[in-house]
This record gives C-alpha cells, sequence and structure tokens, in this order.
C-alpha cells in the first residue's frame, strides 16, 4: 500500500512537472492550403478527414460544376476544414454563387484565378468587386507568377511593376505567388530575390503574403521525392520573410482529371491511385511543425532578413553585418543561412535557417541570461539548457526568443 501510494506520488509530480513547461501562445493557427487537393470523384468524409490529419486547414480543388462543389463543402465542413470557392458558376454568376455560400461554415473565399498576365488585372479586380459587394468577410485569392517568368507571360516590363500593379488594381486580401526553388542538387538563383521583393511589396501595401512548398515531382530537375529537407527549407524561408500562410503544391497527384492544366505530377502525398505516398507523412510532420511555431511566425513583423554565407550571398539579398544585443555570437562555420529578426509585441525571435537541403551544418549561438530557446513543438526553455553549439539539420530552423527591449 505504502508503495502503491509512493507510485502515485511520482506520477503527480511528474505529470505537474510535464506540464509546467513553458509553451509559447498563439491567437491561431498559420493556414496551410492544400492545392489539387481531393478530386469530386473522391468527395468523402474518410478522404477529407485524412488531409485535415495531415494539417492541413484549407483545400482547393477544381470543380467543374456547382453541386459538386456544394457536396465537398458540405463535407469539409464536417470535420472543420475550410475551402476556397472555386467552379464556372463563380465566374458566369458570380453574386449568385456567392450568396449561395456566404453563410457555409466551410468558406474560406473565392478562388479566381492562377498566374495571371496583367492584361486580365481590370477584369481580376471588377470580379472582386462584384464579389465583396455580396461577401466582404472571406478573401479573394489571386496567385501570381514568380519573378523568372518572361514578360509575355506577365505583360510588364519588369517583375516589380507586375507585383505593384497587382496589389494597385485588385482588392485582395494578402498576396499569394508561387516558386520551387529546391532542385536535386542545388536552389534556383532568383528565389530569394522574389522573397525578398514580395516581401517587402507586401510590407509596404500592409498585406500578408502567402507563399509555397513543393510537395510533388515537379519535372526532372525538383527533388524526387520531395524529402522533409526539402519541404523545410522552403516553408521556413518563407516564414522567416514573413509569410502568414504556407500552400502545399500538390496534395493529390494532379493528373489530366484533377488538374484544369492537364499536368501530371507524380508523387505527391496521395498517389494518382488514391493511395498515401511517404511523402503524405512528411507533410504531416512539417504542418505539425506550422502549426507549433504559429506562436513565432503568425503575426510577427519582419525586422530584419540576412543571409550569411563563406562565398556570394543571393542577389537582392543583404548580407549579414549584425546581430540583436541579446545575441552575442552566431557562427556557421561558413555554412549558408538565413537569420531572421522577427517582432511579436515583447518578444523579438532570432530565427536561423540552414539553406542546405542536403547537409546538417554546425551552428554556434550564444547570448545573454535573456535568451530563450522555442523547440519544434512550441516548448520554450532557456538557451542556456542547451550547448551553444549544435546540429542544425538539413533545411530545418533554429529558433531563439529574448526581450524586444534587448534588440
Amino acid at each position: 500500500m505504502h508503495k502503491y501510494y509512493l507510485l502515485l506520488l511520482f506520477l503527480f509530480f511528474s505529470l505537474g512537472n510535464a506540464n509546467s513547461q513553458e509553451r509559447l501562445k498563439s491567437n491561431g493557427e498559420i493556414p496551410v492550403l492544400a492545392w489539387y487537393s481531393i478530386p469530386a470523384s473522391e468527395t468523402t468524409v474518410e478522404r477529407y478527414q485524412e488531409m485535415k490529419d495531415a494539417g492541413i486547414t484549407h483545400s482547393l480543388s477544381f470543380f467543374s460544376n456547382i453541386d459538386d462543389l456544394q457536396k465537398a463543402l458540405d463535407v469539409a465542413a464536417k470535420v472543420g476544414m475550410k475551402m476556397l470557392v472555386t467552379c464556372p458558376e463563380l465566374k458566369k454568376e458570380p453574386e449568385k454563387t456567392v450568396k449561395r455560400f456566404i453563410n457555409h461554415p466551410a468558406v474560406a473565399g473565392y478562388h479566381l484565378i492562377d498566374e495571371p498576365n496583367i492584361r486580365l488585372f481590370p477584369e481580376l479586380s471588377a470580379w472582386a468587386k462584384k464579389i465583396q459587394s455580396v461577401d466582404d468577410k472571406h478573401f479573394c485569392y489571386v496567385n501570381l507568377f514568380p519573378n523568372f517568368a518572361d514578360s509575355t507571360q506577365l505583360g510588364t516590363k519588369s517583375y516589380k511593376e507586375y507585383v505593384q500593379e497587382y496589389i494597385r488594381q485588385i482588392p485582395l486580401q494578402f498576396v499569394s505567388f508561387d516558386y520551387y526553388p529546391v532542385m536535386k542538387d542545388r536552389l534556383s538563383k532568383s528565389w530569394y530575390e522574389n522573397l525578398e521583393l514580395i516581401s517587402a511589396e507586401s510590407k509596404n501595401a500592409g498585406l500578408p503574403f502567402w507563399a509555397f512548398a513543393l510537395t510533388t515531382n515537379y519535372d526532372n530537375d525538383h527533388v524526387t521525392p520531395q524529402t522533409l529537407a526539402a519541404m523545410r527549407l522552403q516553408v521556413f524561408s518563407n516564414l522567416a520573410y514573413g509569410a502568414q500562410g504556407i500552400q502545399y503544391f500538390t496534395y493529390w497527384s494532379a493528373t489530366s482529371v484533377n488538374s484544369p492544366s492537364g499536368e501530371d505530377q507524380r508523387g505527391a502525398p496521395i498517389s494518382a491511385t488514391g493511395k498515401r505516398s511517404v511523402v503524405y507523412d512528411r507533410v504531416k510532420q512539417m504542418s505539425a511543425e506550422i502549426k507549433s511555431l504559429s506562436g513565432v511566425f503568425l503575426g510577427s513583423k519582419v525586422v530584419s532578413v540576412r543571409h550569411a554565407d563563406i562565398g556570394k550571398i543571393p542577389a537582392g539579398t543583404i548580407r549579414l553585418t549584425s546581430l540583436p544585443k541579446a545575441i552575442k555570437v552566431l557562427d556557421s562555420k561558413g555554412a549558408p543561412i538565413i537569420v531572421s529578426v522577427l517582432e511579436k509585441g515583447e518578444n523579438s525571435f532570432l530565427v536561423v535557417v540552414n539553406k542546405d537541403f542536403l547537409n546538417s551544418i554546425n551552428l554556434t549561438v550564444y547570448g545573454d541570461e535573456s535568451v530563450k530557446r522555442v523547440l519544434k513543438d512550441g516548448t520554450i526553455v532557456p538557451a542556456s539548457a542547451y550547448e551553444s553549439s549544435m546540429e542544425l539539420d538539413a533545411g530545418d530552423a533554429a529558433i531563439f526568443m529574448f526581450p524586444t527591449a534587448n534588440r
């Protein structure tokens, strides 16, 4: 009996100590959107629950008619997911379609077009205004080309003009662009330049931005299959630059049946046969990390983003030359890293991203007694509890927190 009593005391104090760990608080979660999520023929509660279980909060699939969309919305609502409205009727009869769905619990917003030329901006503006005249609570969504698109695709002389006109002409609640930078053995040279411009122009306009991570095969040059390191590099780089939403391309393999563009992307989380691939589990892990770290990134203000590298830094970026007062030492032994400083009220965060998605790096970070470390599950611990030198996995991020007053 005495032993049983001691065991109960041990469990009580053990559980109490475990629950007493400080965790980062957040007023919400970073939205995670899946492109080409579930085709109409697979609309079931089980399929949508499976997608939600992978940490996806928002679904985008392209429906050929409004009744298929209605069915999907009803199913999404049952599992607590949000969807973007997209069907031919939204273009043909926008006001009528919006009135039908405005009060549906699964509606997040309205998808208008992907990668438009500038000549379509006036039409898109008029379309968005028609929708917003009926529903000003849900967002309209237009996704932009990346900066390597040519002038014929953009319709402008420069990418900066393209982004600025998009923001000026179309009444949107956030900026969205796609870029899939991770090749088999290298990063695309202009990716960080694209992030710099999108982050700056969004900030100037007072708008958040959403960015992408590739979760399927894209062509012969891109990573096959999508590794967790490649996803982490894309996601944490986007978040370090201030992204307020993460989008996966794609969830279901985008075959000609599911993709209006007729693309044939393979190796997605769900294959063309409807079975999970290894990427499903990686997406699930990535999404869990995004959710746990929403307290760091959601609503944070970007103070600075700098690059450190023994060689040349990416075009359009700024080299790291100084650190916040609370951080005394930061050394990656010349390995390429991003160093982002974010501010969120009385707390600031130092986010270090390993830009090598193939190899881990040795990182040393040492700060004053106010510095804490934010772990992947959102737990906050004194940085002094860990060695100042660490191995940072390929594509991964290390996050430190300190009082804004010590910045």
